[in-house]
Formats: structure tokens, C-alpha cells, sequence
């Protein structure tokens, strides 16, 4: 399908952006199932959604107890909700003799013995005397026949329900780390090991604290799951509109302002979503068809979307999932990673926002009239109450309270903004149960005075809100939505974890960081010859060293990309390129983020690029050129890991300390980069730009982001042709009008 042959996208109904949304989102795509299963799957989902909000407020079970429940509820609905295989008709309501309420009977016995399985562990942890098994302690790598049942049971319908949620390649993938673990004396050189016995493989998956009841599904069962929730009810109660609204206000009238318009409002939507998929759709309803009746072409449109709502898992406070996992793996407090993540979302933002400034002026493509734009008075009287449960989550998070904390308290706040009014009485039994709450925790030295003063203002004043009332059958509809979405992350999760215990178990991450390092010396050595003169050398071998292991690495998580989701690449990932970045001396929490970006970047990278196929289908453009504009326009977003990995002040926390006018310099120089970089991939500076200009801008740019006065210079000193060509060329032209 071609551009030239789009039609009219304003007409675009909740329900087609719906099916959009769930043809290209992770897991979004559901069985149809009867009436009666509906509403039983539906008790299921809301239990499953208070049962976490309840206990991130009041207290957490057990972990092994917590995880086992968390994987009870991904079973049952998993397995309801998603076909063996993905046909056509898999999704139709289909009954019969061997189905019930549409959903097949083996599908029934899969649930029933994957919540067997999930709460087993939690049954027999103390031991059934009556059925000879011991405690689990003594049990821990000698697993008894039930242990070994229940555990093979639970590997292999983990693997099963991430196939049905994201597809084939993350399981296979896990099933070569198995392979690796199981059949170690097979492999060649340095990957070859003893093996791991059968029985012990099992226990080391099934029991905490590593496999599939690990530091994976601990996070997304505790925090990930929360911050999700967060998400769908905060967009559902006005605050994505109060976005896209101020969004339009700020950008809307300026050159290219739809453009503007659709990336800082998927830069302010980013921060309550990690998905890059559902920011897409959200915000690319409104944005994409604006572009396009400005002039923009379709494919470009689409990819200014997909590419600006890929930032949402990388722009601080609510990244996407993965962030927390590298909390816990860092073992740092999560506002320490949102601190470290500024400046590079910043930087992505800025490139994405620089070729879209840069077209417009290429196309000339105007701004909004002042009529089209939203009234900024009106905007804020209608939506001001929206923004509390962020701000009340943002305190208690910066504060020093768990993640799980802070988002009981944005869930509780959003709930009041949502279905709380003061002129109905009735509905102020949510303010007062959450007041009661914050008084109880103020008691007993849970909050501080100031903390509780705060929280309760904001009770107070959401139930101000002048917005229409949510029912309370609309928050049910919205609850049950957000667990939907968090199937996927969950089943991930769980697999993942598999890959986590095979690492620990093997050591097969310092393995394969080992041979990348040895590969990049190698390659660095061999290369070394071409960069010095005599005395005179441009690069060392050490830096050589250092940016092919930083290229071996990138590509690796592209590759790999391709249909991974994130959270579960960068786990993957990460095993491997920590050990072999900290060989090179990067600082722990610079290659954790650089595998972290590359991962987004995976997103909007062709042929596998969900964001951007989501935006042609609002688009109707060709979804493959989509993908190609996605990756053009995102990279700030490719070159912002190599920035801080070679300058870690970028990073404000990272070990090497923070330094202001170190910080300043090197986050100038990144900027200029990044816009010469985007001016080359428009072609387009200060006029049109030719083949041999776009050449020296964009090597420019690439040295530019090189974080050293020398490196400056030589940038420079590049791009100076083009830029005395362009002034004399812009010169002309204003003298020829």
C-alpha cells in the first residue's frame, strides 16, 4: 500500500484505533469466549488487580507465596484468553463438546495444572509430613518426585504461555540456554562446562531465589504490575488528554506543529506508560492525522509517532519495566535510575524533535491556526485534577518509599479524581478510606507528618474534579484493561527467569563477554595500524577495543530484538554485556542503560518494529517505510548510550562521579551532534542540503558525540564546508526574494 493512496484518517473510531492497538501490542489480541466465562474471567481479572494493589499498600505476603499467586492469575487468564495456535478463527467464539465457554478443554487442564504448579511450591514449602515431603531447605538441590513433577510442569508452561503472548522467538531462544545448561560438554572452546544434572536444573528453575521464581517475576508481580495499572487508569481518568492537550498549547502553532505536537506529547505520555505500542495508539489518534492533513507525508508521520513514543520505556519517572528490574540487579534505589535516565531521554527527544522541526522547515509546512489550538485556560480548568495522582506519586517515590508504595498511593489518588465528587456524598467513602489509610500509616511511623499532609490535601482536592464521573463499572472495565496488558510482561518475566538461573548456573555470561572482548582486541590490533603515523596515534587500542565491543554489543541487541520484547532482551542481554563492559572499565550502571536503549531501539528497527507498524495502520501507510522513518528519526535515540557510556557524567549518578561543567560541555556537544546528525538524515540545514553536505554533516555528528575537545574540533572542522556553503547559499536566496 502506498502513501499516495491514503485516505481520509480523521474518521478513525475508538474501536478501530482499539483493534490497532491490539493487532500490534504486545498480548493485546484475545479469544472471544462466552458470556458466562467472560464474567468469570473478568472476577478473576479484578481480584487478581486488588490483590496487588492491596498488598502494595498494606503488606506482602511471603515472596515465594506472592510469586505463586502472581502466576495462578497469569495461568487462568492466559490460557483462557489465548489460543494454542494464532489463526484466523483461534480468536472467534467457538463452542462445542470439548470446549467450555469457548475455551478448549485442554486448555482448561494446562490453567489448572499451571496454578498447581504456581502454589505447590508455597503448599509444600514447610513440608507434608503425611506425604513424606520435607521441608524446603533440606530439599533445596536434592528436589523429591513431587518437586521434579511440579517443576517440569512449570518450565514448560512458563515457555507455553510466553509462545501464546509474544510468539515464538523468546522461548526458543531460552530453549538454547537450556540446551546450554543440559548438554555443556557438547559445546566447543571456551563455552564448553561440565553440564548440569537433570534434577538439579529443575530445582535451580523451580525454586527461589533464581529461575522462574527469581528477581524477574519478583519485580513485575511487585512493582512492574502496579505501574502498569497506573497507566491504563491515570490515561482512562483525562490525564493522557491533559497531555496531549498542553502538548498542542506548547508545540501547535510553531512550524510543523502537529509534528511538534505528537512528540512532547508521547515525551509527557511516555511518563506514565512503558508501552511504546499503546503510547503509540493513544496519542498517534490525534497527531497522525494532523500531520498529514499539514502535509507530512504518511510514512513519516507515522514514524515521527512511533519513533517519539518509543521514548516512553527510556523518559523518567514510570519507564517501562525493565527499569526496575535494573534497579534490582544494581541494587540501587529506582530514582536512581530515573536520575540517570534524564539526559538521555532528553537527548532522544531532542534528535526526534530536530528532524521533525527540520522537514517542516524543508516542506514548509505551517504551524496550527490559532482557532484549531485548545484553550489554555479551558484545558487546565477542565483537567487540573488529573495531574494529582502523578504529583502524589512522584512524592512518595522521590521520597524514599518502595515503588510499590508510591504507586498504591497514584492508584488510590487517581481512583478519588476518577470516581469521587464532593457534590455526591456517596462517593467519598475513596478519599476517606484513603485518608483512614495515610492516618493509620502516620501512626505507626509508616509516613511523616509532612508526607501525610500532602497525601491527604490531594485526597481532598481530587474530589474537586469538575470532570464527568468514572462508574464504577468503567473503573471495573479499566482495571480488568490493565491487567490484560500486563499478561505479557508477566509471561515474560517468568521465562526470563529461566535464562537468569542458566547464567547463574553456568557462568555462560563472563563466557561470552570473554569472547567478545578477546574478539574486539583482536579486530582493535588488527585495525590499529590504520589510525597511527609514526609516533602519532589517533585512537589506541584500548579505545578501539572498547567501541567495536560497544558495536558487537548494540547489534547484538538489535538483532535480537527482533520480536524480543524489551524487559526480557535486556535481562538476556545484560548477563552478557555487564561482564564484558566492566572488563573495559564502564561503569555498572552506563552498560546497563546502554543495553537498556539498544533494546528500545530494537523497537523501531526494521523488519520487527510493532511501535511503527501501529502508527502506519493509523496512517495507512506503507508499515516497512514506516519503519525505516521510525529508525531515521530515532537516532538520538542510537547514539545516546554511546555518548554516556564514554562519558558517564551524562549519567549525573554514575560511580565516576558528577561534575557540572564537565556535565555542561559534554551534553552541548552531544546536542550538536545529535541536530547535525538529524540535518544530514533530512538534508536540510539552512537549505536544501547535497548528497556530499548530508555526508559531512553526519560524519560530523558521529565525531561530534565522541566526548573530547580534540574530537570537537576535528567535527568541526568536518562540517565547516557545509556550513560556510549554507550561510552563503541562505544569503542568496534572501537576496533573490
Amino acid at each position: 500500500m502506498s502513501d499516495a493512496g491514503d485516505k481520509n484518517t480523521e474518521q478513525l473510531s475508538a474501536e478501530e484505533l482499539a483493534l490497532i492497538e491490539e493487532k500490534f501490542d504486545e498480548g493485546a489480541a484475545t479469544r472471544s469466549v462466552s458470556q458466562g466465562f467472560a464474567k468469570f474471567l473478568r472476577y478473576i481479572a479484578l481480584t487478581f488487580a486488588i490483590y496487588h494493589y492491596l498488598t502494595a499498600g498494606f503488606a506482602l505476603p511471603t515472596d515465594f507465596w506472592h510469586m505463586g499467586w502472581h502466576l495462578s492469575g497469569l495461568f487462568i487468564l492466559t490460557y483462557a484468553l489465548f489460543p494454542l495456535f494464532k489463526t484466523k478463527s483461534a480468536f472467534d467464539l467457538r463452542t462445542g463438546v470439548f470446549r467450555l465457554g469457548g475455551v478448549p478443554y485442554l486448555d482448561v487442564i494446562l490453567m489448572v495444572l499451571g496454578v498447581a504448579s504456581a502454589l505447590y511450591l508455597g503448599i509444600a514449602w514447610h513440608g507434608i509430613p503425611m506425604l513424606g515431603i520435607d521441608e524446603q531447605t533440606f530439599r533445596m538441590g536434592n528436589p523429591n518426585t513431587y518437586d521434579m513433577v511440579f517443576g517440569c510442569i512449570l518450565i514448560v508452561l512458563v515457555l507455553d504461555i510466553a509462545r501464546r503472548t509474544l510468539g515464538w522467538v523468546l522461548p526458543l531462544i531460552i530453549c538454547i540456554f537450556m540446551a546450554y545448561a543440559l548438554l555443556g560438554p557438547v559445546f566447543p572452546g571456551i563455552l564448553q562446562h561440565p553440564g548440569v544434572k537433570f534434577k538439579t536444573f529443575v530445582s535451580s528453575m523451580y525454586f527461589p531465589q533464581e529461575g522462574i521464581f527469581g528477581v524477574t517475576l519478583w519485580v513485575v508481580s511487585t512493582i512492574v504490575f502496579h505501574f502498569v495499572l497506573f497507566g491504563v487508569i491515570a490515561q482512562r481518568t483525562g490525564l493522557g488528554q491533559l497531555f496531549i492537550d498542553n502538548a498542542t498549547i506548547l508545540a501547535g502553532r510553531y512550524t510543523g506543529g502537529p509534528a511538534k505536537v505528537s512528540v512532547v506529547s508521547s515525551a509527557f505520555f511516555g511518563t506514565i506508560s512503558g508501552s511504546s505500542v499503546a503510547n503509540t495508539v493513544s496519542t498517534g489518534a490525534l497527531t497522525i492525522p494532523n500531520m498529514k492533513r499539514l502535509g507530512y507525508p504518511g510514512h513519516f508521520a507515522g514514524g515521527v509517532e512511533a519513533a517519539a513514543s518509543a521514548g516512553g520505556q527510556i523518559t523518567p519517572p514510570i519507564m517501562g519495566a525493565a527499569a526496575f528490574i535494573m534497579a534490582e540487579f544494581l541494587e540501587v534505589p529506582y530514582t536512581t535510575i530515573v536520575i540517570a535516565a534524564i539526559f538521555p531521554a532528553f537527548l532522544h527527544y531532542v534528535g526526534v524533535f530536530s528532524v521533525v522541526h527540520l522537514m517542516a522547515l524543508r516542506l514548509n509546512l505551517q504551524g496550527l491556526s490559532r482557532e484549531m489550538l485548545p484553550k489554555l485556560g479551558e484545558v487546565w480548568r477542565d483537567g487540573w485534577a488529573n495531574i494529582v495522582p502523578l504529583i502524589g506519586l512522584l512524592v512518595v517515590l522521590f521520597s524514599g518509599y518502595t515503588p510499590y508504595m508510591s504507586a498504591f498511593c497514584g492508584i488510590s489518588l487517581a481512583l478519588i479524581a476518577g470516581m469521587s465528587r464532593v457534590r455526591e456524598p456517596l462517593t467519598l467513602v475513596y478519599p476517606v478510606a484513603f485518608i483512614g489509610f495515610v492516618l493509620w500509616k502516620l501512626s505507626n511511623g509508616g509516613f511523616s507528618l509532612p508526607m501525610s499532609s500532602i497525601l491527604m490535601i490531594g485526597a481532598i482536592v481530587a474530589t474537586l474534579n469538575p470532570q464527568r464521573r468514572n462508574s464504577v463499572k468503567e473503573m471495573a472495565d479499566t482495571f480488568e484493561t490493565g491487567v490484560k496488558y500486563a499478561l505479557a510482561v508477566g509471561a515474560a518475566s517468568a521465562a526470563v527467569g529461566i535464562v537468569i538461573g542458566v547464567i547463574n548456573t553456568t557462568g555462560v555470561g563472563f563466557r561470552i563477554g570473554f569472547m567478545v572482548t578477546q574478539a574486539a582486541s583482536a579486530l582493535g590490533t588488527d585495525l590499529h595500524g590504520l589510525f597511527t603515523l609514526g609516533s602519532f596515534e589517533l585512537f589506541s587500542v584500548p579505545d578501539l577495543t572498547l567501541f567495536i565491543s560497544l558495536v558487537f554489543i548494540a547489534l547484538a541487541c538489535i538483532l535480537m530484538g527482533a520480536g524480543v520484547p524489551t524487559t526480557a532482551l535486556y535481562i538476556m542481554l545484560v548477563s552478557v554485556a555487564q561482564p564484558a563492559l566492566a572488563q573495559l572499565g564502564i561503569p555498572p550502571i552506563a552498560s546497563h542503560m546502554f543495553v537498556l536503549y539498544y533494546g528500545v531501539v530494537a523497537e523501531i528497527t526494521p523488519p520487527v518494529c510493532t511501535s511503527a507498524y501501529a502508527a502506519a495502520a493509523i496512517a495507512n501507510s506503507n508499515p516497512f517505510r514506516t519503519g525505516i522513518s521510525a529508525f531515521t528519526l530515532g537516532l538520538g535515540k542510537v547514539l545516546a548510550p554511546m555518548a554516556f557510556v564514554y562519558a558517564p557524567v551524562l549519567l549525573f549518578v554514575s560511580s565516576a562521579g558528577f561534575d557540572l561543567l564537565e556535565f555542561s560541555y559534554t551534553a552541548s556537544s552531544c546536542i550538536i551532534g545529535v541536530f547535525f546528525l538529524s540535518a544530514a538524515v533530512v538534508g536540510y540545514f539552512l537549505t536544501n542540503m547535497s548528497a556530499i553536505e548530508r555526508i559531512l554533516f553526519a560524519l560530523s555528528g558521529l565525531v561530534m558525540i565522541a566526548p573530547s575537545f580534540q574530537a570537537d574540533l576535528a567535527a568541526l572542522a568536518i562540517a565547516m564546508p557545509t556550513l560556510i556553503y549554507q550561510i552563503v547559499s541562505k544569503r542568496r536566496s534572501l537576496v533573490a526574494h
